[in-house]
């Protein structure tokens, strides 16, 4: 008798499982991003699929670079049988009309990296959302820099600082006035802040916008540099360059941990480039899937807004916290 229930047990056990693999396969998620050509938004491809692949469910990676091909990727998927959707659009103020075609097309909406706004600007608090804590990062950025400014004697009050601006993005601009914040909190004078707004977020744009302030600070003789991204930190160390500083008098540190900031640590020398804080796209990627699974699969809707932050990375880590992150 109890060998019998036994078998029947197993059995049961056995009609659980294949339920629940039957049940995986016939989930469908979609994931679109603004910029496929990006390491980035690879990156957040490669852990989908590797989320993907751990639950058992189907991938659909979609390519939106304007407005008409996400909305034109949400009804793609409604037509594929898909139950959700995570995105990161070309256009934030297309979120009603997003919304909206998911909403039409039964698709459970969840956004990663840029936040939907309202026709007022304001976000829709209502999908959930995972997204950088730009202002976290800046101040990730400033304490760095401090440090660096106490660990090399200087003082305080005769650094310059190069803020490499584009005031244009708000995220650029949260980014700058994170580590100015820590600037300031220990002890950097607010008038050694020198603005250099830049005309586009590339490293030409920031070394003109940099040489400007160098040149009308002679007297400065320390500096340290930040700004958007690693482009614009290394066009502030480029200036600097030109400037006839040395690499010692120079703490720079940018963000994103791009592949000119990894190509800039394998230098034979160091440069005034100190360190990048790392955004793992891993979170992004993976974290984001597994929500989306959970919440068609379970009705576990994820949480409405999730911050992430980054982990500095310098000449001498930069190894370790990519291996941390996932990104080797």
């Amino acid at each position: 008798m109890r060998l019998w229930k036994n078998l029947l047990m197993a059995g049961a056990m056995s009609v659980l499982v294949v339920s629940a693999v039957a049940a995986a396969a016939d989930v469908k998620i979609g994931f679109v991003v603004k910029q496929p050509e990006e390491p980035w938004f690879q990156d957040e491809w490669k852990f989908a699929d590797i989320a993907a692949k751990e639950k058992g469910f189907t991938l659909v990676k979609i390519a939106a670079e304007d407005g008409e091909k996400a909305l034109s990727a949400i009804d793609n998927l409604g037509a594929q049988g898909a139950q959700g959707v995570i995105i990161c659009t070309p256009d934030v103020k297309l979120g009603p009309g997003l919304v909206a075609r998911a909403n039409a097309n039964q698709l459970k909406l969840m956004t990663v990296d840029d936040r939907l706004v309202n026709s007022k600007g304001k976000p829709l608090e209502n999908v959930p959302h995972m997204g950088i804590s730009a202002t976290k990062i800046g101040e990730t950025v400033g304490q760095a820099i401090v440090d660096q400014i106490k660990a090399r004697g200087w003082n305080m009050k005769e650094v310059g600082a190069i803020r490499v601006s584009y005031d244009q993005l708000p995220t650029a601009k949260d980014r700058v006035e994170g580590a100015i914040s820590v600037l300031k909190q220990n002890g950097f004078l607010a008038q050694n802040v020198f603005d250099a707004p830049q005309s586009k977020t590339d490293t030409e744009a920031a070394l003109n916008a940099a040489t400007v302030v160098l040149n009308k600070n002679p007297g400065i003789k320390k500096w340290v540099a930040f700004g958007l991204n690693d482009e614009a930190v290394l066009g502030a160390v480029r200036a600097t360059e030109v400037a006839g500083l040395k690499a010692t008098d120079v703490v720079a540190v940018g963000i994103g941990g791009s592949d000119a900031a990894m190509n800039e640590f394998k230098k034979p020398s160091a440069t005034g480039f100190y360190g990048s804080v790392i955004i793992s796209p891993k979170r992004h990627g993976y974290e984001t899937t597994i929500n989306m699974y959970n919440w068609v699969t379970a009705n576990k809707e994820p949480e409405k807004l999730i911050l992430t932050s980054g982990k500095l990375a310098t000449r001498d880590t930069y190894k370790d916290v990519r291996k941390e992150l996932g990104l080797q």
